[in-house]
């Protein structure tokens, strides 16, 4: 019973942490446009600030993981909440575009610590069969963080709440869940998590990797599907307003997008547990290819109706390829190993974004978006990396 409730609250802490800070990065897609038309903002620029939030975030995902192991999994969930949630309430007090960058690279700090650190917390408590639907469950939470966090801010702002005000008190959210995990989960996830007897000679490697080809391919396959994710939660709202919906409309396409991808998330460890890991990527990245397609030729009201649809295929990939990374690397190695993988995506969050932005600015957001469909076909073949069955 004792590790039946360690697990719980294993679960329930890296959940909770990966639901407020999705839903904190999950804000600058509804707030992005916001920002662009109070400070006269550019795609380019734009994108830079997703750039620089993702930097930070990458920059220091591999690192936060190697913390873990001297100074404990709560301390750095707790450190990475205070911060991501400071910087948004330090948003909401900015005036230009510098104080909002440097705000921005607050965040991204913050979101560094918890992907790493919580996922391989979870991958280390649950046995092999049990793993992957733990984190889909994991996954889809932070997806349930990116809608509650978005529709909570389309709901105030569209009562006429000012925009500074609802990103204080979702900043504010962050900051009191530290607290409160700490006292709700305590001592169950605050040891190391990488902190195992190994022998001498895995000691001094940073990764012991069972097969070191497919998980080079893996960290191919992982980017390429994160840019395709970036890119196009990023800018969806920015196609809404093009085909001629308001602010209102856009921040409810973004709601529905990411409420698709919870599902997705949730229900594709299922599917990987049926067809494999290699043939649902496979299937997933093809209907993405599709269901970006649908919302290019469409107008307005139907693009709503495919959203939900395409944020399933679109972010279900993510359950499939982060399930496997437990396959490719000994278990000593879980948390490093999820932290190469997460810097992966997070770099991949840094260009995408960016090169799309100034696609967009020289080109039309139109053709971006079919680019994004080559991409989607582009990134099939890189999937041969994953266990075709589980």
């Amino acid at each position: 019973m004792r590790e039946i409730s360690r697990k719980s609250k294993v679960l329930l802490a890296g959940s909770g942490a990966h639901l407020i800070q999705d839903g904190l990065v999950a804000l600058q897609y509804v707030l992005l446009p916001i920002l662009a038309q109070a400070f006269g903002l550019n795609y380019t620029q734009v994108g830079l600030l997703r750039a620089i939030s993702h930097t930070a975030m990458m920059g220091l995902e591999l690192p936060s993981s190697l913390l873990a192991r001297s100074l404990g999994n709560l301390q750095l969930l707790v450190f990475g909440l205070v911060c991501a949630g400071g910087g948004y309430v330090f948003v909401s007090q900015a005036d230009d575009f510098y104080t909002i960058a440097f705000c921005f690279l607050i965040t991204g700090i913050g979101a560094a610590f918890q992907h790493s650190i919580s996922s391989a917390m979870i991958s280390d408590a649950f046995d092999p069969i049990q793993r992957r639907k733990a984190l889909g469950s994991y996954n889809a939470a932070g997806d349930a963080g990116k809608l509650c966090f978005t529709g909570l801010f389309g709901l105030l702002t569209g009562l006429s709440m000012s925009w500074q005000l609802v990103i204080f008190i979702l900043g504010m959210i962050s900051v009191l869940f530290a607290v409160l995990l700490i006292g709700l989960v305590g001592k169950s996830v605050s040891q190391p998590s990488d902190l195992r007897c190994v022998n001498n000679q895995n000691k001094k490697k940073f990764l012991v990797l069972h097969s070191p080809l497919r998980f080079y391919g893996l960290m191919m396959t992982v980017f390429l599907d994160s840019v395709i994710q970036a890119v196009f939660l990023t800018f969806i709202a920015f196609w809404v307003v093009e085909k001629g919906g308001d602010h209102t409309t856009a921040a409810i396409s973004v709601v529905l997008a990411l409420s698709g991808g919870m599902i997705g998330k949730f229900s594709c460890g299922f599917l990987s547990a049926k067809l494999g890991d290699r043939n649902s990527y496979f299937l997933l990245q093809f209907l993405t290819a599709l269901s970006i397609v649908a919302i290019i030729l469409l107008p307005l009201y139907p693009i709503l109706v495919v959203l939900p649809i395409a944020g399933l295929f679109i972010q279900g990939t993510s359950t499939v390829t982060y399930g496997s990374v437990g396959d490719f690397v000994d278990k000593n190695s879980t948390a490093r190993a999820y932290g190469v993988i997460y810097t992966v995506s997070a770099l991949s969050s840094v260009i995408g974004p960016f090169l799309y932005g100034i696609m967009a600015d020289y080109f039309g957001l139109d053709l971006a978006l079919w680019f994004l469909v080559g991409l989607a076909l582009v990134a099939i073949p890189p999937g041969l990396s994953l266990n075709k069955l589980c």
